[in-house]
């Protein structure tokens, strides 16, 4: 059988992009812990639904392989040419998946009033969205910038930069000014936009929501109090030409850290005292 040169040509490209190291580099099986307290509860929600999932499938496809063996017409079975009824089979299989859907449906209700709660929240952030960056308020704190791609990242993505994109540490994936929270905190985000619509998305903290213009979003997050670190989200709506450039990164730091950070960036903010004249 004859193939086209150019259908040989999309099958080795696409086996070599699957074996090159960088397609890799990010990629797995399963979605990611995280590591807020939201986060480490849809990873269970997740697990749990997947692995009744697996449970069903064992059971069907091992039901329909054993039939297609066992019944198979070398071994002289028949094919019957009646068709039977049975009321107590049609009950079965049918309050088997209600009593399945119920059992999944209180854990994934739960899981949805609890990421809708802002309740009790320690520290309030209002983020807004531009084209092509975001601004960060500290609400009642008297601390607001803007975060936007770090300049080693803009200036290799520019054509013919003539900058190689693997020397760049976290290459589109880096700012300037990140956003900063004490771990162990509730946080409050208010989301809204200045021109298009936006999305904040950051995986590992299990929070993606819309920046929409006119309109206030709402969301949440704690970082576990063990997991301070740096962790990255992007943009995740199309938002315009720029859109792949405006990265979020979010720094998690002690309590201790965080205020000492905090009166940094009041005494920043202050005006210039002036000149004694």
């Amino acid at each position: 059988m004859l193939r086209k040169p150019g259908s040989l040509s999309a099958v080795a490209a696409f086996v070599a992009a699957l074996a090159a190291p960088a397609a890799h580099a990010d990629w797995a099986l399963n979605m990611p812990r995280g590591v807020t307290t939201m986060s480490q509860q849809i990873y269970s929600l997740h697990m749990t639904i997947f692995w009744w999932c697996v449970a069903i499938a064992v059971f069907v496809f091992g039901w329909m392989i054993t039939s297609l063996v066992k019944f198979r017409h070398s071994q002289g079975a028949v094919p019957d040419t009646q068709m039977l009824h049975s009321t107590k089979a049609e009950v079965i299989w049918t309050i088997i998946p209600v009593v399945i859907l119920v059992i999944l449906a209180i854990p994934a209700a739960r899981t949805l009033i609890h990421l809708e709660d802002a309740s009790g929240t320690q520290l309030t952030v209002k983020i807004t969205g531009y084209q092509w960056k975001w601004q960060y308020e500290y609400l009642d704190k008297g601390v607001s910038y803007f975060s936007t791609l770090s300049r080693d990242s803009d200036a290799a993505r520019q054509l013919q930069s003539g900058v190689d994109p693997k020397t760049i540490p976290d290459y589109l994936l880096s700012v300037d000014n990140p956003l900063v929270v004490p771990v162990g905190t509730k946080i409050r985000l208010l989301l809204t936009s200045q021109d298009v619509i936006h999305a904040w998305w950051v995986p590992d903290l299990a929070v993606k929501k819309d920046a929409i213009p006119g309109f206030v979003n709402e969301a949440w997050f704690e970082v576990q109090a063990d997991k301070p670190g740096t962790y990255r989200g992007q943009c995740a709506e199309l938002c315009g030409r720029d859109h792949g450039f405006m990265p979020i990164v979010v720094v998690a730091k002690t309590p201790a850290e965080f205020e000492a950070w905090l009166k940094t960036q009041q005494q920043a903010s202050l005006p210039a005292a002036p000149n004694a004249g």
